[in-house]
């Protein structure tokens, strides 16, 4: 979009998130929510706050992660433990239309901030509750991370290589992808209060459902005809060729698994034979004789450098890339053309490069509107909506119940 177009506000703007999560599944809806626009307050314990703060790489004794996962909130500290605090939570949430939380199921229950209770406050109130095993059922009350959701997703058993142990995908994919069903949640039942005329209602994303949900046919080709689907490495088993092949300085990643790119993807590499054999014209022929696909295609790029694969299959349109480490994304010109890196100022003065905004709307594109808070920088202002202040908040900060 260039500079002189017109844009519209970010188009959650105006509505308001509380969030009581803490480290990733639920705070990264909070996220999402709050880089199209959302007025997130974000409630953490006092003292230490959200345990994200000191999570890996730490820069003036606060996370970089935390520099992402909690732009665009505010910061209020509140001891839920303590019947005042969940009291001024309740007012919060009276007001709010969006509540997220991942506690174990029944914590907030015990609180006094279940459902129950604050639908009662607040009947518009949309409320979206991650956890490990969902809010029903036999598991519910078993402690669930998203590396255990991964597992029972059904993710963890194809990763690796065959034979070898599973390996976790190097990011907390299982958090996240709750995270994203949440908030397509979110935007349901808000269209269906707004267009509908529905009152709010409560979302319930187990992180192993979200995971299921992106394992494509893993169980009805099991209901089908018991195939039990297993690791392959960095092949796609059911579809070919597509997978990592060697360079002489590294490896390359081809996907020639569309008719016509398999052709090009042959001719290309000088085997006009595989070009032509009509039993390698479709998909289900290919799969039959992937290792020999596979062995012809290495045979080629281990004589060629990576950046000369790349080049000559780009000419020819057969999709082909190189494995990306943090410094190719800092480097990489793409990235820098769409703005998906962007460079903010912490609450310390530091200048970090984060990552951008994902979608992007070309009339109401989100934004980062402030950096992430400091712990409790908002507490005051937001209490003092409220009418709490002075020597009111003075003896919740001297009882550290806020």
């Amino acid at each position: 979009m260039s500079s002189d177009a017109r844009t519209d506000p970010p188009p959650l703007t105006g509505l308001k998130v509380l969030e009581l999560g803490q480290l990733i599944g639920g705070p990264f809806a909070g996220k999402v929510l709050g880089d199209f626009g959302a007025e997130v307050i974000k409630i953490e314990p006092p003292g230490q706050g959200d345990p994200l703060r000191n999570w890996r790489l730490l820069r003036n004794g606060t996370s970089v992660w935390w520099q992402i996962q909690s732009r665009n909130k505010r910061s209020v500290t509140l001891d839920l433990r303590q019947p005042e605090a969940q009291d001024i939570a309740r007012r919060l949430a009276a007001e709010a239309d969006v509540l997220i939380e991942n506690f174990r199921p029944g914590v907030l229950e015990d609180w006094g901030l279940g459902w129950k209770e604050l639908s009662a406050l607040n009947p518009g109130l949309v409320m979206l509750r991650i956890s490990g095993y969902g809010q029903t059922g036999p598991y519910r009350d078993r402690p669930g991370f998203g590396v255990i959701g991964e597992a029972m997703g059904g993710l963890r058993h194809l990763s690796g290589e065959p034979g070898r142990l599973p390996v976790r995908v190097g990011v907390s994919i299982g958090d996240t992808l709750a995270a994203l069903h949440g908030v397509i949640g979110i935007l349901l039942a808000l269209y269906h209060r707004k267009v509908n005329g529905g009152a709010g209602q409560m979302i319930d994303v187990a992180l192993y459902e979200a995971v299921f949900n992106c394992m494509e046919s893993l169980l009805s080709e099991y209901s089908a005809a018991g195939v039990i689907r297993e690791p392959a490495g960095s092949a796609l088993p059911g579809i070919a060729p597509s997978n990592a092949y060697p360079c002489s300085d590294g490896h390359v990643l081809i996907a020639g698994n569309g008719d016509s790119i398999f052709r090009r993807l042959m001719e290309t590499i000088g085997r006009h034979d595989l070009a032509q054999d009509t039993a390698l014209a479709n998909n289900e022929g290919r799969v039959a004789r992937a290792s020999q696909l596979d062995e012809a295609i290495g045979g080629w790029t281990r004589l060629r450098r990576v950046e000369e694969v790349l080049r000559e299959l780009q000419a020819v349109s057969v999709p082909c890339g190189r494995i990306y480490s943090a410094r190719d994304i800092a480097e990489d010109p793409q990235y820098r053309a769409r703005g998906m890196i962007q460079t903010v100022t912490t609450r310390d003065g530091d200048m970090l490069e984060v990552p951008g905004i994902t979608p992007q709307l070309s009339l109401s594109p989100g934004g980062i509107r402030h950096p992430a808070p400091r712990l409790g920088e908002d507490t005051e202002a937001v209490l003092a909506s409220l009418g709490i202040e002075g020597e009111r908040l003075s003896a919740l900060r001297g009882a550290r119940i806020v």
